[in-house]
Order: structure tokens, then C-alpha cells, then sequence
């Protein structure tokens, strides 16, 4: 059988690496899921949640709904950590526009998955669902044109007592923000 390999110059073939592709981390009660943009000659369209009387309607995971909200970030902004503790709050994030490189971090004592970091990268241009629970940090970058982030949570957000606890920036290293550069 012949060699199909391509001969390199000592130098660069000393410098070269080859990227692995793991699977993503998991982390105890969060998911993903993909959600469905229309287009047309005229725009687009994208059902974001359905609701009965029991929640949200037809995700991998169960959330009524108390509050839902609208963040704008800044170009490049970060927007870390928060963490919900005093009372159960989840939510579910969903990009609408720009791009997001969003973090999240298992901080709940005794779960199967503390200390797992997870990073996901969501854009408007392909929308898709979070779900963030209870005790997991949670924090973004926002990409060059910045973004519009849509999140509901089940537990409405009280000024007098914030449920928004706060993790330094940079309490998971600061390599999780830096750019990919290769």
C-alpha cells in the first residue's frame, strides 16, 4: 500500500499538533435544544416557547414560567458570573440576535457533575434554547456586534431581595474569556 502522507520540513513537522474533538461536558440538569427559524421572501418567523397550564411545552425539561425578559449586551462585553441561591431559579436563554459565548459552571454541592464547565457559542442566525438551573454559574461574552439575549425564568425578580448572586469575572480563569486564536 503506498504512503499517502505529505513530508513536512523538520521545523514545522517539530510544531505540528492535531486538534481532538471531545464530546461536550455534561452538566446535571442542563440542556440544549434547537428551535426552528421561517424564513421567506418577507423576513422570518421562530416560535420560541409553547405554554400550557403545566409550563413550557414540548423541551427536554420542565419550566413554568414567572418572568420573561430582554438583555441587550454591548460589543465584547462580559456579562459573569451570576448564580441563583437563595431560592430556586431557573431559566432558559435564547439568542435572538448577534452572538454569544456563554459559560457555565456546576457550583452545587453534591452534584454528580460540580466543577464541570461548560462553554456554548449561540447565535440569532440559528437560534437555540438553555437551560440553566438552580446553583450553576452563568455568564457571556458578547460577540463584535453584541447581542439580544430573550431568558424566562420561573421566579420573578424581586429589587428589594435579588436572587442574583455574584462570582468574580475571572473566579474560573481568565482563559475561558481569551480568544481563540487557532
Amino acid at each position: 500500500m503506498p504512503d499517502h502522507k505529505i513530508k513536512l520540513d523538520k521545523q514545522y513537522a517539530d510544531a505540528l499538533n492535531f486538534e481532538s474533538y471531545p464530546a461536550a461536558p455534561q452538566i446535571e440538569g442542563v440542556w440544549v435544544h434547537a428551535l426552528k427559524k421561517n424564513r421567506s421572501e418577507n423576513g422570518a418567523f421562530m416560535e420560541y416557547v409553547r405554554l400550557d397550564e403545566n409550563g413550557v411545552q414540548g423541551l427536554p425539561g420542565q419550566l413554568t414560567p414567572r418572568q420573561i425578559s430582554v438583555s441587550w449586551a454591548a460589543p465584547r462585553r462580559i456579562n459573569a458570573f451570576h448564580i441563583h441561591v437563595k431560592e430556586e431559579q431557573n431559566e432558559i436563554w435564547c439568542v435572538l440576535q448577534g452572538q454569544l459565548m456563554i459559560w457555565l459552571v456546576d457550583c452545587r454541592a453534591g452534584s454528580a457533575t460540580l466543577g464541570i464547565k461548560r462553554k456554548l457559542v449561540f447565535s440569532g442566525e440559528q437560534p437555540m434554547l438553555v437551560h440553566i438551573p438552580s446553583g450553576v454559574a452563568h455568564g457571556y461574552q458578547a460577540g463584535e456586534q453584541g447581542a439580544t439575549l430573550l431568558y424566562t425564568m420561573d421566579a420573578q425578580f424581586d429589587i428589594t431581595d435579588p436572587n442574583e448572586g455574584r462570582l468574580a469575572w475571572n473566579i474560573f480563569g481568565e482563559q475561558l474569556w481569551a480568544e481563540d486564536m487557532g
